[in-house]
This record gives C-alpha cells, sequence and structure tokens, in this order.
C-alpha cells in the first residue's frame, strides 16, 4: 500500500483533475459544434434527475468510508477496514440494482413530465446503466483516499476521461443523422464507456492493493463478527446519512433548478426549444469553464478528509488549522487568477470555445463569483471531516431555498429570463459559501490574516487592468494574437504580484516542482 502525505496526495490529485478537466474540455469545446446548443440542452437535461439518485447512493457513503478507514488505519485495524469496505459496497449495490430498475421502468413518465421536454427520453434510459457502475466506483475511490493512497483516484480518473474523450465525439458524431435527441443519446452511452473504463483501473488497483496489503489474523475474525458489523454499519450510517441529506438538498435544489427554470423561461415567454438552447449552454458551456479551476480545490477538499480526520482522532488542533489555512490559502491564490481573466476575456473565451460569443454574458456574470466556489469545497469537507455535517446541511439548505425562489421571480421576467436564473445561482453560491465560513469560525476559531484577502484582492484588479489593456487596445489587427497574448500578461502579472506580497515564494514554486517531477518518476 502506498500512502501518501497530505501535500503529496493533493499534488497526485491535482496533477490528474489538471489533465482531467483539460482532456475534458475536448469534446466539450467540440461537441457543441456537432449537436448545437439545443443537443448540449438535451444532454444535460436528464443530468439533474441522474444527480439526485447518484446523491442517495453515494453522496454519504464514501466519505463515511473515508473516514473511517483512516480512523482504522490509525489503529492498524485491518479487520474494521475491510468490514467497512464489505458493507459499504453490499449498501450501494442494493440502492443501485433498486434505482436502475426504477429509472428504466419510469424513464417515459420522467423524461415527459418532471423534464420537460420529452426528447430527453433516449439520453436518459442511456444514462441509468451509470447508477451501479458510479456507485461501485465510489466505495472503491473512499476506500483508496481512506487509505491515503490517490493514485488509484487519479489514474482511474484520467482513463476515464480519455475513453470518455473518443467515445463521445464518436458516438453522437454516427449518430446525428438520425436527429438531435438520438445524437444526445450516443454522447451520453460515450460517458458511460468513460464509466466502465474509470472503474476497471479501480478493479486493478484494489487486486493489486489485496496482495500488499496486511493480512488478517483469524483471531480477529471470532464470535462477535456479526455485532462488528452491525456496528460498522451504524458508523457508516451516522456520517453518510447527514452527509447525504446535505448533498441531495445540493443535488434535488439542482434538478429544480433545471426544471424551474425551464417553467420560468415558458412563463417570460420564450419557446421550448430556445429555453432547451439557453439551458444547455449555461450548463454545457458557460458552469465548466467556471468549475475549469476547482481542480485544485477538489483536489484539496479530497485530501483533507482523511486528514482532518486523522488529525482529530489524535485531538492534533494545530495540525487541523494548519491544514485548513494551507486549503484556503491555497483555493484562493489559484482560483483568483481564472475568475479575474474569465471576466475580462469572457467574450472571447466563449467565442474560441465554442463560436458562440453571445453566451459570454453570462460567463461575465458568474466570473467574480467564481473565487467564492473554489473557497467554499475546503470548507465543506472540514464540516464533514470534523463531524459536523449536519451545519452544512443547514447552509445547504437556505442556499437552496433562496436561489429556488429567485429563479422563479426573476427568470420569468421578461426582460431578464436566463439571466436572471445566472443571478440566482450567484446568490447562491456566496450565501453558501459565508455560511460554512461562518460554521467553520466558530466550530474551530479559526481566523485568516485580513492582509492576505486584501492582497490578493490588488493581484487580482492589476493584473486584470493589464490583460483588459493588451485585449482592447488596437495594438494589432489579429484578434487572436491580443487574446493569447492578454492571457500570458494576466497570469504573469499576477504571479509576480503574488510573489512580490510574499503569498507565495520561490521556494513554494522549487518545492512543487521537485514534487511533480517525483511524481512524474
Amino acid at each position: 500500500m502506498t500512502k501518501q502525505s497530505f501535500i503529496r496526495g493533493t499534488m497526485i490529485l491535482l496533477a490528474a483533475g489538471i489533465l482531467n478537466r483539460i482532456l475534458g474540455f475536448i469534446p466539450r469545446i467540440t461537441l457543441p459544434r456537432v449537436i448545437g446548443a439545443e443537443g448540449i440542452g438535451i444532454y444535460h437535461m436528464g443530468w439533474p434527475f441522474l444527480s439526485v439518485i447518484l446523491t442517495i447512493i453515494t453522496g454519504g457513503i464514501p466519505i463515511a468510508i473515508a473516514k473511517l478507514i483512516a480512523e482504522a488505519e490509525a489503529e492498524q485495524n485491518e479487520t474494521r477496514i475491510r468490514s467497512i469496505l464489505r458493507i459499504s459496497l453490499a449498501t450501494t449495490i442494493a440502492l443501485s440494482i433498486l434505482f436502475t430498475a426504477a429509472c428504466v421502468a419510469g424513464a417515459s413518465w420522467i423524461t415527459s413530465h418532471l423534464l420537460t421536454d420529452s426528447r430527453v427520453y433516449y439520453t436518459f434510459l442511456c444514462m441509468s446503466p451509470m447508477i451501479p457502475i458510479i456507485g461501485i466506483s465510489a466505495v472503491y475511490r473512499g476506500y483508496f483516499q481512506g487509505r491515503q493512497n490517490m493514485i488509484p483516484t487519479a489514474t482511474s480518473q484520467i482513463m476515464e476521461t480519455l475513453i470518455r474523450i473518443v467515445m463521445v465525439l464518436v458516438c453522437s458524431y454516427v449518430m446525428i443523422p438520425y436527429g438531435i435527441e438520438y445524437a444526445a443519446a450516443g454522447a451520453m452511452i460515450g460517458v458511460l464507456a468513460g464509466e466502465i473504463g474509470g472503474l476497471v483501473v479501480l478493479a486493478i488497483h484494489f487486486r493489486y492493493d489485496k496482495k500488499t496489503s496486511p493480512k488478517v489474523p483469524n483471531a480477529h475474525i471470532g464470535s462477535t463478527k456479526g455485532k462488528g458489523r452491525l456496528a460498522n454499519f451504524r458508523r457508516i450510517m451516522r456520517i453518510a446519512v447527514p452527509i447525504t441529506g446535505s448533498k441531495l438538498i445540493g443535488a434535488s435544489s439542482y434538478l429544480f433548478e433545471s426544471i424551474l427554470i425551464a417553467q420560468s423561461l415558458a412563463i417570460a415567454g420564450i419557446s421550448t426549444s430556445l429555453a432547451t438552447a439557453q439551458y444547455g449552454a449555461l450548463q454545457g458551456m458557460i458552469i465548466p469553464i467556471i468549475l475549469l479551476p476547482s481542480a485544485l480545490t477538489m483536489s484539496l477538499s479530497v485530501s483533507l478528509v482523511p486528514s482532518l480526520s486523522e488529525a482529530a482522532a489524535r485531538k492534533d488542533m494545530k495540525t487541523i488549522h494548519m491544514r485548513l489555512h494551507q486549503s484556503l490559502r491555497l483555493a484562493l491564490v489559484t482560483g483568483a487568477p481564472f475568475t479575474v481573466l474569465m471576466f475580462v476575456l469572457a467574450e472571447p473565451i466563449c467565442t474560441y470555445m465554442y463560436n458562440q460569443p453571445d453566451v459570454g454574458v453570462m460567463l461575465k456574470m458568474m466570473a467574480p463569483i467564481a473565487i467564492f466556489i473554489y473557497f467554499q469545497a475546503p470548507l465543506q469537507s472540514t464540516l464533514q471531516a470534523l463531524n459536523k455535517p449536519g451545519a452544512a446541511l443547514i447552509n445547504t439548505l437556505i442556499g437552496s431555498i433562496v436561489k429556488l425562489v429567485l429563479i422563479y421571480w426573476l427568470a420569468s421576467k421578461p426582460e431578464m429570463g436566463i439571466h436572471g436564473a445566472v443571478f440566482a445561482i450567484n446568490v447562491n453560491i456566496v450565501l453558501v459559501t459565508l455560511l460554512h465560513w461562518n460554521s467553520v469560525v466558530r466550530l474551530l476559531k479559526f481566523r485568516m490574516e485580513g492582509s492576505d484577502f486584501g492582497k490578493i484582492g490588488a493581484a487580482m484588479a492589476l493584473s486584470g487592468l493589464c490583460s483588459y489593456f493588451v485585449m482592447y487596445t488596437a495594438w494589432t489587427s489579429a484578434d487572436w494574437l491580443r487574446f493569447v497574448t492578454s492571457l500570458i500578461i494576466g497570469f504573469l502579472t499576477y504571479m509576480m504580484l503574488i510573489t512580490l506580497f510574499r503569498l507565495i515564494s520561490l521556494k513554494d514554486i522549487s518545492r512543487l516542482m521537485n514534487m511533480g517531477k517525483k511524481m512524474i518518476r
């Protein structure tokens, strides 16, 4: 078993996350050109419903596994580790079979009544088999994360992405002559193929792990075996249920959001096909750009749960504060330049990526709020790792209620339309982040230096101004050259400023480069 430190594990996931995001944008850029914004809308319309189901099945179990296995590892209790894994797999498989059967049986009614566009039917059928595959993969990833071995998660994600890139484009292209709904279903078949590939990689890693893990002595498997399983099941559920509840609120909010946006746009007098296209532009084009830099914060969040759980088991508050401060500072420092460049260069980004300059307005609206997304993930993981998932649940519920009310109120106004929905989503992101921050501060008496926020704000403003002048000053007639130069100047200015402000040192950069070389080897 290869166990990594917190920083090294984070860097492994970060490297995989960045690679996945970059590779993942290949189909995101090309797919809208194959099936159009309306096809992207059909492709994405079934995801909110699937997201609710996957949250019920996998929402809290992987985090519970990671936390409990990390604690059992600290006690060197291999018997409990194996028991936790078996119970989690049995629970996940049983739920997956039940929900997959329900989805297939109810696909026609769900797509006609709940999803507001019956053309989603074939896409919905093609995504249903992903439920057990994603569920089992999530259990194995939780197991490896609890062991603080991030390599299986990273390699499985890369394999999944590589297969998906090829299959999504091939299947959608083959199906486009039969109609836009069949092309969207073909794209979903490509996603299914990627999930299968990722699960195969995890299974190979697990088989190797079983050979190298310590053997469990027979003395540990006595007459209390059944009682031990029940106790472990209760431990898993005690952690998983509140986390699932918290995530279910977010997933349900996502589902109601998609339904309410369609209903509100209809009230505003927008046709079903145009509403589907606008929803596809928001979910399939704008949100992926916004989430691109979150590869780091997601990596930090995954590594943070077992690391904080292990420190909490030792009652090591100093390590908890240090890890949290590292995570939040990294999230801010790395997310800030992307926030600035997405705002300044919103229209050219959408032009060169999707050939859709009109959707740049939505990107410009969401870009300033993106920094809150990157800051939110480590805060939520901290609450989960420290046995406060209930606080995260309440915070998410408050944000979701506010968002849904605002969507219905604003998106139904003809003068606002889809932009009203974007504004409501922004309010939700800011509100939930601030509530999570308040919960963490009260729980840990945690604080960050106000000067850090000031320095990052100054670096963002100055680098943004430099990027703006390079892009919108007519020093050359080649738009693409101004765009590329603006990106480079913006990043270089930001890096120079954060080094000058001592938010990051040359020693930090050197350490990261050395760590990267080791990971490559």
